[in-house]
């Protein structure tokens, strides 16, 4: 049996290696994800070594192997297929499902997660945006491009959201900033940290720290 806490750092290390390209991810960059001492993390990273998880290399960083990215994805799998189905079947709001979603994804067993992704029509994405692992260990390619990067006049279409602050996100449903939404920037006010948008019609004024949480594809 994989422990919950291994779980979790190979998740981690599956999205910080997305991060940064797939290069190795750092033990620094481990700890402040995990929020844990580096020497917390030093002393996983060398666990999930001996366990064939990872590869290690002093000084450069960690490396996922292909058993450790299989286990990593059937986690995101779980969770991305939680999320959808707390939202959808149970009702519970945008910002609270991640949070469930956490506590929840380590307990189910092939056979729930079968019958939750039967129950919602074999989805491909979750509520936030993001792909949703299929069962062969293949994802879906993601933008990289924030909303605070656009310049004024340009035309997107979100595409997913960070999905780890609540607070955030009960404020980008409130209004209306949600995946598959077309958003225009009217203005951006560099020395403010501050962007105009409109979506829906409606002018919406955004401090960077919100849109840097919004990942777009521009269109045309």
């Amino acid at each position: 049996m994989i422990s919950p806490s291994v779980e979790d750092y190979l998740k981690a290390l599956y999205k910080l290696e997305g991060q940064s390209d797939g290069d190795p991810v750092s033990t620094g960059d481990l700890a402040t994800a995990m929020e844990v001492t580096p020497a917390s993390a030093s002393n996983m990273v060398k666990r999930l070594r001996d366990l064939d998880f990872l590869v290690y290399t002093a000084y450069e960083g960690a490396t996922l192997t292909e058993h450790g990215r299989k286990v990593a994805l059937e986690v995101i799998r779980h969770h991305r297929l939680l999320e959808l189905y707390l939202k959808e079947v149970m009702g519970f709001e945008w910002g609270e499902i991640h949070d469930e979603a956490e506590r929840l994804e380590h307990h189910i067993s092939e056979r729930f997660e079968s019958r939750i992704e039967e129950m919602l029509g074999h989805p491909t994405r979750d509520p936030h945006g993001h792909p949703i692992p299929s069962r062969d260990g293949s994802v879906d390619e993601v933008s990289g491009r924030l909303l605070s990067d656009l310049h004024d006049g340009d035309i997107a279409r979100i595409d997913h959201i960070s999905d780890e602050d609540s607070e955030i996100l009960h404020l980008l449903e409130q209004r209306g900033l949600l995946p598959g939404a077309t958003v225009e920037v009217i203005e951006t006010r560099p020395l403010e940290g501050l962007l105009v948008v409109r979506v829906d019609d409606q002018e919406q004024l955004l401090g960077e720290p919100v849109a840097d949480k919004v990942f777009v594809m521009p269109t045309p």
